[in-house]
């Protein structure tokens, strides 16, 4: 893949933001069908310019508008905040608190630094195949809560660029949601608690919720591969004493002598099971082995960023935005694949460009012999790049956001085809 280098970037975006951005999808998805008057026209975008320069308060009268601003300021960075009472870009003019937060997306924010604590292979902004399934785990279990715990219907995956992934949560009765209840949401959705200086970070109750349930069955598909393998959590004395201060002591000496009698972390895990099912010191309930759910659970659940989803006005990077240190495409992952997901395949900047040159310098050859008419080499130029695989579930997803949106509207007005009469 083409390498990317930092300093072409401002070049690269001018080519981007005028030919690859796919601006219709991305009016489509915020204008939510146009229904609610002056819904994107409200709507705080910000923009981050190269220098770190930050502009908030960007907005935006159509699609066509937000093109010629995208194109005359090239943003390093956009990111989407909520749905305001007045245009965020007249905020100065209006009278003071009258300017409010109305709406906005449930969103989501995981980012792999916060498993710093619980990864081995990487840190800080490192990512690698190893540590990844984090991600994987991290979108299956709060995805499938969305959907079947609170019957979220609209849900949109997207790769930052770098080392994390976000959800926005579209359905139209979400976007309304109030503060508090956004904050519920998350703290259903939050097992792991407490900072760098707490050890033990996760305490189940004996009444097991079934969320808990349902995420231990989606952690146990990937945990001996993920953690035992990959993470080798087990390894040497250094890995497995975090381990041991998430157990009681009374059973350490029993660990420490088994541990260091064994050879491999796979070893390790099953004698640790066996110990803790046998252990009179341990009161064990009996819906399961409370204490080995509480390692899984600490070492490979989600840590979702509670203010970025509880804050209606909390603003968050947009699709298709382009990261600036990796240079990659902040682009929509497709769920029902999430496992094959790369963040390593994912196009760089300069490859969809180069990519768009050699396309354009072959169809400008083709056109000096066949003199094409101009309306048909417009294809939508996305298209001829490793991008339009991503722009596709984009479209997906805003297709079903307005089949749905239709199939309301046709309750409301009662004319509901006589197929739904017999159901």
């Amino acid at each position: 893949m083409e390498s990317f280098d930092p300093a072409e970037l401002p070049e690269l975006l001018k080519l981007y933001y005028r030919r690859l951005f796919p601006y219709s999808h991305y009016y489509r998805w915020l204008n939510y069908g146009g229904v609610v008057k002056n819904y994107f026209q409200h709507r705080e975008f910000s923009f981050t310019l190269k220098d770190d320069i930050y502009i908030r308060y960007q907005s935006f009268s159509n699609q066509s508008d937000l093109e010629k601003e995208m194109q005359k300021m090239n943003p390093y960075k956009i990111d989407i905040g909520a749905v305001y009472s007045h245009r965020p870009s007249q905020h100065n003019t209006v009278k003071l608190g009258a300017f409010q937060a109305q709406e906005k997306e449930l969103v989501f924010d995981i980012d792999m630094t916060d498993y710093d604590d619980v990864r081995r292979c990487c840190s800080s902004a490192d990512i690698c195949s190893k540590c990844w399934t984090l991600m994987t785990m991290a979108m299956r279990i709060i995805d499938r809560a969305l959907k079947e715990d609170f019957g979220f219907e609209h849900r949109l995956w997207v790769y930052s660029g770098r080392r994390g992934v976000h959800c926005w949560v579209c359905d139209e009765s979400v976007r309304k949601l109030s503060s508090a209840v956004r904050s519920g949401i998350v703290e259903y959705l939050s097992l792991v608690k407490g900072g760098q200086d707490v050890k033990k970070k996760v305490h189940l109750s004996e009444k097991i919720h079934p969320f808990v349930r349902r995420s231990i069955n989606i952690i146990q598909k990937y945990f001996e591969e993920y953690a035992l393998v990959d993470q080798d959590i087990l390894e040497n004395k250094e890995s497995w004493d975090k381990i041991l201060a998430l157990v009681p002591e009374t059973i350490h000496e029993d660990l420490q002598k088994g541990f260091q009698k064994s050879h491999s972390s796979l070893q390790r895990w099953e004698y640790l099971k066996k110990v803790i099912s046998s252990s009179q010191h341990i009161k064990n309930d009996k819906c399961g082995p409370l204490l080995e759910w509480e390692i899984m659970l600490q070492y490979c659940f989600p840590r979702l960023d509670i203010n970025v989803s509880k804050g209606i006005n909390h603003l968050l990077k947009s699709p298709f935005s382009v990261h600036p240190k990796t240079g990659r495409i902040s682009v929509p992952i497709d769920l029902q694949k999430v496992d094959q997901f790369d963040p390593f395949s994912v196009p760089t900047i300069s490859f969809i460009c180069h990519e768009l040159d050699v396309i354009s310098t072959n169809e400008t050859e083709k056109e000096d012999t066949e003199a094409e008419s101009d309306i048909k080499h417009r294809t939508r130029d996305y298209k001829k790049t490793s991008l339009a695989p991503y722009v596709k579930i984009f479209e997906q997803f805003i297709e079903n956001l307005e089949k749905s949106r239709k199939g309301e509207l046709l309750k409301k007005s009662g004319k509901i085809p006589f197929l739904f009469h017999l159901i």
